[in-house]
């Protein structure tokens, strides 16, 4: 479970925590390093599970030589306590077999720390859009009945559509809708067992492909930072501060050696 660095344990309660679902595009883990990295946040603890598949490696966001040697695992927590503000970076898929007790670990833990809300973000795959959903922002969002009681219309109010449902049996029997999250990762179910659970949860999705989708995810932490005001803007367009981490000069790998030439 959780494994706080150091001696002492954060307090997590009422605070808001944001975290990336593992799918396509890793669009929810390059909008959480965006927002890691910007904010500057210090790693509090890791959760120690066998629901991930193992890594480890460098401090994505190194600022200097020295903590560059720090190594990070699979899934880190950040925290700003004078923000009420916590992160969870999964940097790992799960273990095939592991998923379903992967999100009830998740669940649990976020009850026990008593969050005020969490938000996930999410993508699926732009190839498996439908008619409705070609057209205007590729953004889409889902809330339980609990968070909507918290933040009432806020998301509707900054022009952000629901996602739309689809009929479970096309062509035969339209009447019984289903959410459809393709690419998705844990994100469908996730929201469920949290509308179940009556889990203050919403989650923010985009539509994407596989590729470079870093452009996706500057897109969804702009809408985040409409919503929460995480970070500063300036200017009359509203620029955004946001801080690129280090680590995405390697996204696709070093450069072709010179001497191969």
């Amino acid at each position: 479970m959780f494994v706080p660095v150091g001696n002492a344990s954060p307090t997590f309660k009422d605070s808001i925590l944001i975290m990336p679902a593992v799918s396509v595009g890793n669009v929810g883990q390059l909008a959480v390093d965006l927002l890691i990295s910007s904010l500057n946040m210090p790693c509090v603890g890791y959760i120690h599970t066998d629901c991930l598949i193992p890594m480890v490696g460098n401090d994505p966001y190194a600022t200097s030589e020295e903590s560059s040697s720090e190594l990070c695992t699979n899934a880190e927590v950040y925290f700003l306590p004078e923000k009420k503000l916590a992160v969870l970076q999964i940097r790992s898929p799960t273990v095939k077999s592991k998923t379903r007790q992967f999100r009830h670990l998740i669940l649990s833990w976020i009850k026990s720390n008593r969050f005020s809300q969490s938000i996930l973000l999410s993508s699926s795959h732009a190839y498996q859009c439908d008619d409705r959903q070609l057209s205007g922002s590729p953004l889409r969002y889902l809330q339980t009945l609990e968070m909507k009681n918290i933040i009432g219309d806020k998301l509707q109010k900054l022009d952000l559509n629901e996602l739309e449902t689809t009929p479970a049996f096309p062509g035969i029997r339209e009447t019984e809708q289903q959410l459809w999250i393709p690419g998705g990762g844990i994100t469908k179910r996730f929201f469920t067992e949290c509308s179940s659970e009556h889990i203050p949860l919403a989650v923010l999705l985009i539509f994407c492909s596989e590729g470079d989708n870093i452009p996706e995810a500057f897109t969804l932490m702009n809408f985040l930072n409409q919503w929460l005001h995480l970070v500063e803007t300036t200017g009359e367009v509203e620029s955004h501060n946001w801080k690129i981490p280090c680590s995405w000069k390697l996204l696709f790998g070093s450069g072709i050696p010179p001497a191969i030439f």
